[in-house]
Order: structure tokens, then sequence, then C-alpha cells
């Protein structure tokens, strides 16, 4: 399979000529199936240039895996232009509770007074689907998911396909788990021997005590957690909407140094392709 990044930042999109290395939308990736059948995580602003990849390239099916329904991660969209195509059709993802909400969470942030096309007027042929414990598949692929540590209920997805194992884990905060609501073993045991790890490194270890309870980690213990998990890469991402590229450029410097002989660290850039 492999992983395209279009959108990297945490909390709220912040373009400009500081944040031009690794990107200024929120949360959004794409995974292409060895199928062929392409799957997106998250709805964040980076959802928006995606959409006009998958115009031009005909593609009339997708599959959106929502992780949960904080603004940065669904508020791109209605702004993903193949949903107002009659002949396309999404079926879109979620753990519980995120699943019993989709139709309140997309309808209510289409509401008139916050948009002006209200959901039930987008022309594309929207499903739903719950994304179980035990896990589902999609053309042979295995997606399993478990609870973050994360004010929201949030979920990280796990799909493997051909030996090789992709985890996206954001909003997690490793750094307290005194006030854990999932213990850090069960998360620990779920990335296990992973080829790639995406995991939420929004705070460096100074920063992390003023946002304890927030629900997202430091690089530092990202790095650590990938490390006892045994992951083979680690992509950091979820950057706070404040960091700028030079410094984000020591952090994946410095974490790839910490992550030592067993462990590549890379830092998430909108764009950026690779194969798990």
């Amino acid at each position: 399979m492999k992983v395209r990044f279009w959108g990297t930042r945490g909390s709220i999109p912040s373009p400009g000529k500081e944040t031009i290395k690794y990107g200024g939308n929120t949360t959004c990736l794409e995974v292409s199936l060895n199928s062929g059948r392409k799957i997106i995580i998250d709805a964040g602003s980076g959802i928006r240039a995606l959409s006009q990849k998958v115009i031009s390239q005909g593609i009339t099916h997708i599959d959106l895996f929502l992780t949960h329904s904080h603004w940065d991660h669904i508020q791109g969209f209605p702004f993903f232009a193949p949903i107002y195509i009659p002949n396309f059709s999404m079926k879109i993802y979620a753990a519980s509770p995120t699943f019993e909400r989709l139709p309140n969470i997309l309808e209510g942030q289409m509401k008139y007074i916050y948009y002006p096309v209200p959901f039930k007027e987008i022309g594309a042929t929207i499903e739903f689907g719950k994304v179980k414990k035990s896990g589902i598949s999609l053309d042979g692929v295995k997606i399993s998911s478990i609870r973050t540590n994360h004010p929201l209920e949030t979920h990280a997805f796990k799909l493997s396909e051909g030996g090789k194992t992709f985890v996206f884990m954001t909003d997690n905060e490793l750094d307290n788990p005194d006030i854990a609501i999932v213990p850090y073993e069960e998360l620990l045991n779920f990335v296990k021997n992973s080829d790639v790890l995406v995991h939420d490194a929004q705070y460096t270890k100074e920063e992390i005590e003023q946002y304890k309870g927030w629900g997202h980690s430091s690089w530092q213990e990202t790095v650590s957690f990938a490390k006892k998990g045994n992951v083979k890469r680690l992509y950091i991402t979820h950057y706070s909407p404040s960091r700028k590229d030079e410094e984000t450029d020591k952090i994946v410097e410095r974490a790839d140094e910490l992550g030592g002989v067993g462990l590549i660290v890379r830092g998430a850039r909108e764009e950026e392709e690779f194969e798990v």
C-alpha cells in the first residue's frame, strides 16, 4: 500500500511562508491499496487539494475513515468537490461512538448558518460504515481500531496488507499516563512491530505540561513509544499551528537521532508519498 499526506497540521490551518515545507493544512491522508482502492483518513482542510486529484483520475468511489469529529479533522469535508457529483459515491467509516454521530456531525457543519449548501443536497451517494472492535475487511485488507487518549472519543486505525502494517494514531496523549483512558500497554500492543506508524507529536517536552489533558503528545515521548513498539518507521505529524518549518527541521533531526539504529524517524510533509 502507498500513503500520501495531504494535511499534517493540528488544531487550525496555518498557511504562510514559514509552514511551506511541512504544510499548513489540517489532518488528511490518502491510502492506496494494492487493489487500487482509495482510502482517505480524516477530512481536515487538506482534503480540498486531494479532491482535484480524485476528479482528474476519474475515481468514482472513496472510503473515508474519520478518527473523531474535532473541527481540524472534519472541516474540509464540505470542500471535497466529488461529493457534489451525482455519479460519485462515498462510504464514511468510524468506530463507536463517532459512528452513531456521523449524520449529525456532517449535517451539522453544513447547516445554512455555517455553509451555503446543505448536506442533503450534495448529490453524491453517501453511506455509513462501522469499524467494529473485531475490525473490518476491504479488498482483503484488515482494518482495525483502538481508542486513543483524547478528550473526545478518538480512534487510531491499523491497516494490514501483504504482510505490511500501517498505523495512523492521531490525537493521542502519551506523556501523562496518570490520566490515561486507554492503558499505555494496550496502545503499545496495537502498534507493535508495525512497518510504519504515523503519530501525533504536536508538542515538545518543554511545552507539554501546560497542555496536560489536551490529548496530544510530545515528539520525545512519541519516539520512545515507537521504539518500545519495535516500529520500523515513524512519521511525526499533527504539528502545532505555531510550529515553523525551521523549528520542525530541528525536531525531526533530533527525533531521528533519538530513534537510534532500529527506528527511522521522519516528519510528515504535505503531498509526500511513501510505500509501506
